[in-house]
């Protein structure tokens, strides 16, 4: 008898020894499984939202009301996926990049002052965890599916480091309907553009 081979590990994406519960500026991606588009299309600059997106919009939204700290910046429904900026801010320091980002090696957690976290706070992987679910439970209804993924298994997700990046995110965030033709998720796209054109 052939001894059962072992499942792969799947590698985590996250940063390690980086403490998601910290104050924090993060720039996360959720994508629909199979790259289908039930979210919208894409017209000249703007994307024209189907019922899915609103639904997923509000949903994100309403992460203000669940999440107590949790400040939402740009955001964006692309047909397939979406983008936006998560703040987690437990002590109320309002949307300024706190001075330890960016600073010492990345994703050193002992640089980050321990009143920067709430005792239970919730992670960035908490707050993602519930907008996934509560937008593929709407979606799923609205579409009359039962019982099938309507997102990726995982996200994307970057910890912004400093304001200046912030601000090229925000505006990758807000034109990136513009690029919709380049986007690697478009499956009719030509997908020629850079992974992370904000960075550049």
């Amino acid at each position: 008898m052939k001894p059962e081979a072992a499942k792969p590990r799947r590698r985590s994406i996250r940063l390690k020894g980086w403490n998601y519960a910290q104050t924090g500026a993060y720039f996360v991606t959720v994508c629909v499984q199979n790259r289908e588009c039930p979210l919208g299309n894409v017209v000249g600059d703007a994307v024209v939202r189907h019922e899915s997106g609103r639904l997923v919009e509000s949903c994100w939204k309403d992460l203000r009301q669940r999440f107590p700290g949790l400040e939402l910046d740009a955001f964006v429904v692309m047909p397939n996926h979406v983008h936006g900026i998560i703040v987690i801010d437990p002590v109320g320091a309002g949307l300024a990049l706190p001075d330890h980002l960016g600073k010492g090696e990345p994703g050193a957690a002992s640089s980050a002052p321990t009143d920067d976290v709430a005792p239970g706070g919730p992670t960035l992987g908490d707050i993602m965890r519930a907008f996934k679910s509560i937008s593929a439970i709407a979606v799923n209804r609205h579409l009359g599916r039962r019982g099938q993924s309507f997102w990726q298994r995982n996200y994307y997700e970057h910890i912004i480091r400093d304001e200046a990046e912030l601000n090229r995110i925000r505006d990758y965030i807000i034109h990136n309907p513009l690029q919709w033709m380049l986007d690697r998720e478009n499956p009719l796209g030509t997908r020629a553009r850079p992974d992370e054109p904000w960075q550049v």
